[in-house]
């Protein structure tokens, strides 16, 4: 057998090089992942935005893993839910499952963003989590549900900013959310925040009833971070409302 002609050598060589950085580009990634799931204090990379005034909200947020939120905060969260979506579920394709949608907000690698008044009244919270999505390092918000007193007065929009901030600070290179295509409310929210339609959102023919939407964070990701002090600071059936 002859040799190779050096255009086929030089095309097999470029295939190796991109080959491997795409598999550096996942690792990396994954490291990403990796130490932000390992951070205990995830209030300290965006403390200057978890406290929210206007003329007729004083709010204060705070942050917890699944597995050390009050029992209470997240039964709160489970029944608010419910009351939000249950009906935007039960007309599109997925329907309303109560125990799958329990089993996703207490997976062991949830966060919660939890936002309430200075009287301790519970008004906002946003589920989320660090996972790589479609080869990326993200930080997908599962469901950002807002109590109607706390409706159309910025906290929706403020949530998004914290999470955003979160995301940047830890290395992720996506915020990614799904929404649901007949919520027509809180697409328009989301896109008013700079969210546009993601890459790995399926074709309307593929899944007419939801989209998913993403804001890129613009954290480097060239550099791996080696512990977790050197850090600066799964899918199921996600879908979000939010009434800003």
């Amino acid at each position: 057998m002859g040799k190779k002609a050096p255009a086929n050598v030089n095309k097999n060589k470029e295939k190796r090089q991109a080959r491997k950085l795409e598999q550096r580009r996942i690792a990396d990634g994954m490291s990403h992942v990796t130490l932000a799931n390992k951070i205990k204090d995830l209030a300290s990379l965006c403390n200057e935005l978890l406290v929210y005034r206007n003329k007729d909200l004083e709010v204060d947020m705070y942050m917890h893993r699944v597995t050390e939120l009050d029992k209470n905060v997240l039964q709160w969260a489970i029944d608010l839910t419910e009351r939000n979506m249950k009906q935007l579920y039960a007309t599109c394709a997925w329907g309303w499952n109560k125990e799958r949608k329990v089993e996703e907000m207490t997976d062991e690698s949830a966060w919660y963003l939890i936002a309430k008044e200075k009287n301790g009244t519970l008004l906002a919270f946003s589920h989320f989590r660090f996972d790589m999505d479609f080869g990326d390092p993200v930080l997908y918000c599962y469901e950002v549900q807002v109590e109607a007193g706390g409706r159309r007065q910025g906290l929706g929009q403020r949530v998004l900013s914290v999470l955003e901030k979160l995301a940047h600070a830890t290395h992720m290179r996506y915020v990614r959310l799904t929404a649901l295509t007949h919520n027509p409310s809180a697409s328009a929210f989301f896109k008013a925040c700079g969210y546009i339609l993601d890459e790995t959102s399926p074709s309307k023919e593929e899944a007419a009833h939801y989209e998913i939407l993403s804001k890129l964070t613009g954290a480097p990701q060239e550099e791996t971070l080696q512990s977790e002090d050197k850090c600066p600071l799964s899918d199921g059936m996600r879908a979000v409302q939010v009434d800003q």
